[in-house]
């Protein structure tokens, strides 16, 4: 694994269909590692939410802080390959930090790990989110520091006449990166929707985490084997090092002279000619200059990312019934990488060549601007299904009110009125939630005709309940806490069960025992999980008897199921009453499919295209280098999307949708204008001019050195063989 000073090349060149075979270990390393990334990614988000149990914004804000410490790291990476490892050894380090990352990361989900009391919830769950922050701080230095290197890496395996099988090869590797997305975001939603564990069942976050660790190990070993194909590259020095002490010399030359007694140069750049060679000035400038150009692209990393995050929440909304399969809100994540595989193939061979044949200049530049746009109008598109979800979704009380809905378990019609709110109801029915003020204790007046009761209740602020009234043999009444939230985390729906019998109940909600009812009480609310689920309902009064249902619920709905009757004789529920306190979604997740088909096609004629740029106008010995300067700008993109959500406090998600798409195109009309001034240049022509003089010099030294002579006498004599 050792590099020399001098290149290293592999032992026998050898090739499949005119690409290097070198490349295709690098590829497969990319699928493992890209399905290792996407598939502990793609459930993170919830991990938070529902395991560590951090609300929407924190839970937003860790994630997008992940991913912009991901893409920070690539700097390290490429100064480490560039100035002292090389890239192969870079890789090989970088990936067994990575590996043990995601083992850690694994571990810090498995909930027995510290649940003592095995009710199914940790103890200590600053234990889990501590080593969780470590699993989370070594994948993002393993992930990061690796990204500019692969690609670079792959680069490398190609001769100079091999231009157009190394442009394809970004693509393929492109598409490498896409399938081991895809596969991961379709799979471990999957597995997180298990149930698993050693005491309690519970979400399998555990196997969710562990498969993408394990194919991290199968990355690390594939790209080990491929060890004697590789053209290694040995390390150039500390170019990094001397990049900043060459700007920095130049900024401080012409500091020093800076007054118009100073003839002009044409760079900035140009200052540092005294000290530094030209060629390293040369490439500097060509580094520059593309760095300079990377200052707006940080707002489309900005848009594109919250995929992950604020879409996911926002399919949490949203009907996940697609006829014979159920899909989870994390799993929509899949539609970018599928979308990918199928449009990187048809944009290379059909679109991109019917552009050129229309003898239209799309410049990568170009392509670039449009994929900009795209993506800005995916984020006009998110914002209008957003507006459509919010107009289904239910009003909950706000600040300084309450909200109460009325069950009626009596035989007559009741009459509610609280702190003036009226409320009437026929038996075994229920009314709306309605609206009252939480200042001040809350009157209830309760009327079955002429019975009458009284009573005075404190409500807290912001919260729902549900009132059970009824008449026999006396005007009783039972308050309950409602829940506040839609059901989450992939869950058809939640309920409780009321028991209106004289009885007690033993019920159970699908896989979760809800103890023993007592006559006019409720059971806890109970998560449904999705398809159809069984309710099994036992008591005893001559001898045990048992009771089974079967009810499907919409995705996302709230349910109170009042058992009015039993017949366990014939093994069916003879009266259950279902009272929808939460409607189901009811706008579908296909609605999605458009932004992220707009959003998908933005990515393949921005960031295919930025990958290739990045590599074709890099020089030489800074490859890596720019490459990581472009994963940097991923990483400033996901701070932006901290700092704009925080600053802008807008109330509805849809506006904040349309703000980061309004950003966006105003940037894009910056970068163009941008693009329109920058001119392409090839390195490898510039340093070969370079070398050209370099040849020229020594040979004019050479000939300097040798000696003239004035005359015959003066020359050394032949010896005679």
């Amino acid at each position: 694994m050792a590099e020399g000073v001098a290149d290293r090349k592999p032992r026998s060149k050898v090739e499949c269909c005119g690409y290097p075979l070198s490349i295709f270990f690098i590829v497969i390393n990319e699928f493992c590692e890209r399905f290792s990334y996407y598939g502990m990614r793609a459930v993170l988000v919830l991990y938070f939410r529902y395991f560590l149990q951090w609300d929407d914004d924190t839970a937003t804000s860790i994630y997008h802080t992940f991913v912009a410490l991901c893409y920070l790291t690539p700097i390290l990476g490429a100064i480490v390959a560039d100035s002292w490892l090389g890239k192969f050894k870079t890789i090989i380090y970088l990936s067994i930090v990575y590996t043990v990352g995601q083992v850690i990361m694994a571990i810090s989900t498995i909930h027995d790990l510290t649940d003592t009391d095995k009710d199914g919830t940790p103890n200590n769950l600053t234990l889990h989110v501590a080593l969780s922050m470590v699993g989370l701080i070594l994948i993002a230095l393993g992930t990061g520091g690796i990204k500019p290197c692969v690609a670079a890496f792959g680069g490398d395996q190609f001769e100079d006449h091999q231009e157009k099988q190394r442009s394809t090869f970004f693509s393929i590797f492109y598409l490498s990166i896409n399938a081991g997305s895809l596969l991961s975001t379709v799979i471990t939603p999957i597995l997180r929707g298990q149930e698993c564990g050693i005491h309690t069942k519970q979400k399998c976050y555990p196997l969710a985490f562990g498969v993408p660790a394990a194919l991290m190990v199968v990355a690390l070993i594939v790209f080990i084997a491929g060890s004697s194909m590789y053209k290694k590259v040995s390390p150039q020095g500390n170019i990094m090092l001397k990049v900043c002490k060459c700007i920095g010399f130049a900024l401080k030359n012409r500091f020093k002279h800076r007054s118009d007694l100073y003839p002009k140069r044409q760079h900035w750049m140009d200052w540092a000619t005294e000290k530094y060679d030209k060629r390293l000035v040369a490439q500097i400038k060509m580094v520059l200059r593309v760095m300079f150009l990377y200052l707006p692209l940080p707002m489309f990393w900005t848009l594109f990312d919250q995929q992950g995050s604020r879409w996911t929440f926002q399919a949490t909304t949203m009907d996940g019934n697609f006829g014979l399969i159920r899909i989870q809100p994390d799993q929509m994540q899949t539609v970018n990488p599928i979308l990918i595989v199928i449009l990187v193939p048809i944009v290379d061979a059909f679109v991109y060549p019917l552009i050129e044949k229309c003898k239209l200049n799309f410049t990568p530049l170009r392509k670039m601007t449009v994929g900009m746009l795209l993506a800005a109008l995916a984020f006009v598109v998110a914002a209008l299904v957003q507006i459509k979800i919010d107009e289904t979704l239910p009003k909950f009380p706000s600040a300084g009110t309450c909200q109460m809905k009325v069950l009626n378990l009596g035989d007559a019609t009741v009459n509610v009125n609280i702190s003036g709110v009226q409320y009437t109801t026929d038996s075994f029915k229920a009314t709306s939630y309605k609206d009252f003020s939480s200042e001040g204790p809350g009157d209830f007046i309760v009327s079955y005709g002429n019975n009458n009761t009284n009573s005075v209740t404190v409500f807290n602020s912001a919260t729902r309940h549900t009132l059970l009234v009824k008449n026999v043999p006396s005007v009783q009444t039972l308050l309950l806490n409602d829940t506040n939230k839609k059901p989450e985390e992939g869950n058809n729906a939640s309920g409780i069960f009321v028991n209106a019998l004289k009885i007690t109940l033993l019920i159970k909600a699908g896989s979760k025992e809800l103890g023993h009812v007592l006559p006019f009480t409720s059971s806890d609310y109970a998560l449904l999980p999705e398809g159809e689920s069984e309710f099994v309902f036992s008591y005893n009064d001559t001898s045990e008897r048992i009771c089974k249902v079967s009810k499907s619920f919409g995705f996302g709905s709230s349910y109170t199921v009042v058992i009015q009757n039993l017949n366990c004789e014939s093994q069916q529920v003879a009266a259950l009453t279902y009272i929808e306190d939460i409607q189901p979604n009811t706008i579908h997740m296909a609605w999605q499919i458009p932004q992220y088909f707009l959003m998908t096609v933005g990515e393949v004629v921005f960031s295919v295209t930025g990958l290739e740029f990045s590599y074709s106008q890099a020089p030489s010995n800074m490859k890596s280098v720019l490459q990581a300067g472009w994963l940097l700008t991923v990483a400033v993109g996901n701070i932006i999307v901290l700092i704009v959500a925080g600053v802008s406090q807008l109330p509805d998600q849809w506006a904040e949708y349309v703000l980061f798409s309004a950003l966006l195109v105003a940037v894009s009309i910056i970068f163009s204008i941008m693009a329109y001034f920058y001119t392409y240049v090839d390195p490898a022509e510039i340093e070969a001019q370079f070398d050209e003089e370099d040849k020229k010099k020594k040979d004019d030294h050479e000939m300097s050195t040798i000696p003239v002579y004035e005359n015959e006498a003066h020359f050394p004599k032949q010896s005679k063989m």
